[in-house]
């Protein structure tokens, strides 16, 4: 499994890859929005993990970009990973088109599950990381 993951804290660029290097995942990494849509482009990923709160553009931008390409990669599946505590965030991120929302410090069972759950979602499958 290959996933691409948007964020702009190293710190938690190396915690989750650390993560998912115990399920024998890859995980690229783009510092911001704007280097990982070009990764999107020239790259192929399973999945995308995007922060919301970037410098230059954020998050929802970047997912609502993502899926107004004009191809295949604009179903690519995408999950919002935050600490923003917002009430009204969760919604925010899905009418943006992210999958799901997983809210940092994110536990290693959590981000695990939550890319099965979606990964399984969409291709109808039981599919789990």
């Amino acid at each position: 499994m290959n996933i691409l993951f948007i964020e702009d804290d190293p710190m938690n660029r190396r915690v989750v890859r650390d993560m998912l290097n115990v399920a024998g995942a890859t995980m690229a990494e783009a510092a911001h929005a704007e280097e990982g849509l070009a990764m999107i482009g020239a790259g192929e990923y399973d999945v995308v993990l995007v922060d919301l709160r970037m410098p230059g553009m954020d998050g929802i931008e970047a997912i609502e970009r993502i899926r107004a390409r004009g191809d295949a990669k604009a179903e690519l599946p995408v999950i919002v990973v935050t600490a923003d505590t917002a009430v009204d965030l969760r919604e925010r991120c899905l009418a943006a088109g992210a999958d799901e929302v997983l809210f940092k410090p994110v536990a290693m069972d959590a981000l695990f599950d939550t890319i099965g759950r979606v990964l399984a979602l969409r291709s109808g499958d039981d599919m789990i990381l």
